[in-house]
């Protein structure tokens, strides 16, 4: 029975699709081979223009080098695989409806959201701030409160909380979603919300759900009540979008209360299951202005896969005072179509702004020259620079390329702690008790490069001493690597490790 429900998912089915047209590509140039010359010609000429192309690109050069070789070293494959595959092509009508998304959003922006300084002149705060103003489109939010939520479990019950209290909408977006117990008990709610007549929606990954929801599942949410968008429908076709994928994590209730962080919604997030040892996952809440930057962005992405007649601020929900409330917030979104590396920037920008520590988890440590180099340079500078990574891998060949990122950045100064228990899910930077970010953007190139990613960057919020307080317990069950027990390693595992390398950024 498992042998004929695995020749029957949609995933075999479609991948034999795609191997058909792949072979039958590979075939139409053999065919044509028997006209030598001609075909030669043609041959020559294209892949000149590939390997024009692939240098004069805006992509990092790790991704650039990762597609020259196979273009080079495997004549004529190499230069195919690389048209269907290599190069992120978007249709004009595609365009058009981005356009008129983003206009919608600015729209939204100017009608709702006031003009606001970082009133403490700090220049390295405001510079941060103005870039994702000017690049993110969402602006700076104050009257806002936060709670860090370190565990999968504690963000679970406080989304629930939260969720039960809807009046108006719910917007749920998520890279996986898995039935059983967190993503029934969250269902229930939904559907209950629905039926009182809340504008419930729900948005999840094709390609991250493939072997998480039965085929056609959008369908079966959709009768219960709740309009349901499915990004990127997985479909046999040979395209290099299948590569740009929805990984943002987000539920936002009434535009008030927002959700963010890197727990997806299935139970190993939460622990009921364990893979890969104990789960270390986190979300942060925020309630107050910021919420509605989350909207928006939420909004936006709905429309451009669901065009959506109302203008967005139809779902203002106005603002109410926040007792308490300290700090700045800035949501932000990064997308894979402009060419703009806004979650690297994120990154780049905190690293580059540190006087004296900062403390970054992440579960994939696969990184460009650019992250590597500031990380260096800032530990080599005296900054106390501190990663945590997992210590139980969830993807083997992805912990090994983790791996391989030590030794350098350990002889740097930097120092490396693996999470003995298990698996470490969170994505956050903590620098200086001034700064932080949460959200969904891994160190890796498809997070950095190739995926829809979201996150918050803060200010002097609450939520900062909570980041580094978790940072600091988590710290007390880690293991430190040392640059002897990074250098400990045979022969092959460092000859894998070094192929492995090569193509990181096509992983």
């Amino acid at each position: 029975m498992k042998l004929l429900k695995l020749l029957t998912h949609r995933v075999t089915l479609v991948v034999l699709l795609l191997l058909l047209q792949l072979a039958l590509l590979f075939g139409s140039i053999l065919f044509l081979q028997d006209d030598f010359v001609y075909f030669y010609v043609v041959y020559i000429i294209v892949s000149v223009a590939a390997v024009l192309h692939i240098i004069n690109d805006r992509s990092q050069p790790a991704y650039k080098i990762a597609w020259l070789i196979p273009v080079t070293l495997l004549p004529i494959f190499g230069t195919v695989i690389y048209i269907v595959f290599g190069r992120l092509r978007v249709s004009k009508k595609f365009k058009q409806r981005m356009e008129l998304v983003f206009q919608k959003e600015k729209e939204a922006v100017k009608e709702t959201i006031p003009y606001l300084e970082i009133e403490d002149g700090n220049l390295d705060a405001i510079f941060q701030s103005n870039y994702l103003t000017n690049k993110g489109g969402i602006p700076i939010f104050k009257n806002t409160t936060s709670e860090y939520l370190p565990f999968g479990e504690q963000a679970f019950a406080s989304m629930k909380e939260e969720l039960e209290k809807a009046e108006k909408y719910i917007f749920m977006e998520y890279f996986i979603i898995e039935e059983g117990k967190m993503w029934d008990e969250i269902l229930e709610i939904m559907v209950r919300k629905a039926q009182e007549g809340v504008d419930v929606r729900l948005m999840y990954d094709d390609f991250g759900c493939l072997f998480t929801l039965p085929e056609g599942y959008h369908k079966k949410v959709e009768k219960m009540g709740i309009k349901c968008s499915v990004f990127n429908p997985f479909v046999p076709v040979l395209s290099s979008i299948f590569n740009n994928r929805d990984h943002r994590k987000m539920a936002i209730i009434d535009g008030k209360v927002a959700f963010t962080g890197g727990i997806n919604l299935a139970d190993e997030y939460i622990n009921e299951i364990q893979r890969f040892g104990h789960w270390k996952d986190n979300a942060i809440k925020m309630e107050g202005d910021a919420a509605w930057g989350f909207t928006l962005m939420f909004l936006s992405l709905w429309d451009f896969q669901r065009p959506e007649e109302r203008p967005y601020t139809d779902y203002f929900p106005g603002y109410t005072e926040q007792k308490n409330a300290v700090g700045y917030y800035q949501p932000y979104t990064d997308l894979p179509f402009d060419n703009e590396m806004l979650g690297e920037n994120v990154y780049l920008s905190l690293i580059a702004r540190a006087k004296k520590y900062i403390y970054i988890t992440t579960p994939y440590l696969i990184i460009d020259n650019l992250l590597m180099e500031a990380l260096c340079t800032a530990a080599k500078g005296g900054i106390d620079v501190r990663l945590q990574t997992p210590h139980i891998a969830d993807k083997a060949y992805v912990h090994a390329l983790t791996k391989s990122n030590y030794e350098q950045l350990i002889e740097a100064g930097v120092r490396v702690f693996e999470y003995s228990p298990g698996f470490i899910h969170s994505k956050t930077f903590v620098v200086d008790d001034l700064y932080g970010t949460v959200g969904t953007v891994n160190m890796d190139y498809r997070s950095l490069f190739l995926h829809v990613e979201c996150g918050v960057w803060m200010y002097k919020t609450e939520a900062i001493p909570q980041l580094l307080n978790d940072f600091v317990e988590t710290e007390k069950l880690c293991e430190e690597i040392t640059l002897e027990k990074a250098r400990d390693i045979r022969w092959f595992t460092h000859l894998g490790r070094a192929i492995l390398n090569v193509f990181a950024p096509l992983m």
